[in-house]
């Protein structure tokens, strides 16, 4: 059945739309952090839809909130009123941080992300943007056009000028031997010297935690350096919490906040974990910034009921529960485990993250050369063993991806370790 599945993929969908595994999975339900496919198998799912299912699989209070919403109305657009869209949006507006905060809902990270460079580029009018190397943004035109890693840039064509920025990894590059004060420093430097060679850029745009490119992050502070920098030009900091917002990091509820010695940034953009599944993103920015638009504007899909009412009781459980506490205290406990299995298995260059967002980089013994192979083989046999992880990284897809619900328990944690220790040891 899934082979058939797997022939009629492949003659109606793009090449490029990419399936893990060699023989590919079709998922056909879930329970808390758990999945089945259509053989019946039983997964830990360690991956939730790239960090999608952010509160647990059929979350009660999710479902039920859909299905009363659609009882009443699916959707009637941002051109009426629609009181599911207000309340999230007086909830998002309150937890940014920002002041004057107005929001704008979309359909997904890379819609937010659109909206985000629309609005810098029109309000300091300049479409110059600054950007990180290894950053993914999604995959439209001009989030392509600023995106840092060659893996996930089809074109070099854009609308924007994209000058790329050094310091979202840590233990790559000309400053890695450097200590974190020293590498921070040098990074502002580059900083600093790149803008004395451009016309002034209307934004930079930063991951906390870069997510395609391996959950690879700076020293807690450098963005907070940078946007010293940067205000004293007039330039904006875009801060992509599409995969670090919500509480994932654990010490924080936004990733920006490990750099938030001088505030919010001021735009901050968001999808994935808010809609645990359901398609929402969006944009927070303060008022005269989200309001410097001079033409009309609508979105015919963005905010609509069904969504809006999933994101309300979704967030609601996240923050009832303590969900970012748990993401603290349980993450740092597969952190943990997963450095102490990673000490006895030679190919694991680094385990790095925070909270519930843990990469785990593989390389070939002895050197910094990426192995991808290493990486396709573990997540073959962790599958094999019944758990479910992700792939990425700016240096081919050689780093595996951590990130389950953020409901995880002590004895689940667990239980994926040793899965995904049986399966390191297996390359």
């Amino acid at each position: 059945m899934t082979r058939d599945l797997f022939a009629r993929h492949r003659a109606v969908l793009p090449d490029w739309l990419a399936l893990y595994y060699e023989d590919p999975l079709e998922i056909t339900h879930g329970e808390g952090r758990h999945v089945w496919d259509a053989a019946g198998n039983k997964y830990l799912d360690f991956f939730g839809g790239i960090l999608t299912t952010m509160t647990a699989h059929a979350l009660p209070e999710v479902t039920k909130a859909v299905a009363e919403q659609a009882g009443r109305i699916v959707h009637s657009s941002t051109l009426y009123l629609n009181r599911p869209m207000v309340e999230l949006a007086e909830r998002v507006a309150q937890l940014s941080g920002i002041p004057d905060a107005r929001v704008f809902f979309t359909t997904s990270g890379t819609e937010a992300n659109d909206t985000a460079l629309l609005l810098a580029t029109a309000y300091r009018r300049s479409n110059a943007i600054l950007a990180m190397r290894n950053s993914y943004h999604g995959r439209s035109f001009s989030a392509v056009g600023i995106t840092g890693n060659r893996g996930w840039s089809p074109t070099s064509l854009s609308p924007l000028q994209t000058l790329y920025v050094h310091g979202g990894v840590r233990t790559r590059g000309p400053y890695a031997h450097l200590d974190d004060r020293d590498f921070t420093d040098a990074c502002v430097a580059d900083l600093e010297d790149l803008l004395g060679h451009t016309r002034a850029p209307a934004a930079l745009i930063a991951e906390p935690v870069q997510g395609v490119g391996g959950f690879t992050s700076p020293p807690d502070g450098l963005y907070a350096a940078f946007r010293e920098v940067l205000h004293e030009r007039g330039i904006l900091c875009i801060s992509d919490e599409v995969q670090t917002g919500w509480g994932r990091t654990g010490d924080h509820f936004w990733g920006w906040q490990a750099h938030g010695r001088n505030g919010p940034p001021d735009i901050v953009t968001f999808a994935k974990g808010i809609g645990n599944g359901m398609s929402i993103g969006g944009v927070v920015a303060r008022a005269e910034i989200m309001n410097c638009l001079d033409a009309n504007s609508i979105s015919t899909f963005g905010g609509t009921q069904v969504t809006m009412a999933a994101g309300l009781a979704n967030l609601n459980h996240l923050l009832e529960h303590d969900l970012q506490g748990n993401a603290r205290r349980v993450g740092g406990l597969l952190i943990e485990r997963l450095r102490a299995v990673a000490a006895q298995v030679p190919h694991v260059r680094e385990v790095r993250g925070r909270g519930l967002m843990i990469g785990v980089e593989l390389a070939r013994p002895g050197t910094d050369e990426a192995d991808p192979e290493a990486a396709s083989t573990v997540l073959e046999e962790a599958r094999a063993g019944g758990l479910l992880v992700g792939k990425g990284g700016g240096h081919s897809t050689s780093v595996l991806r951590v990130a389950p619900p953020l409901s995880l328990t002590v004895a689940e944690a667990e239980e994926g370790a040793a899965i995904l220790e049986r399966a390191l040891r297996s390359i």
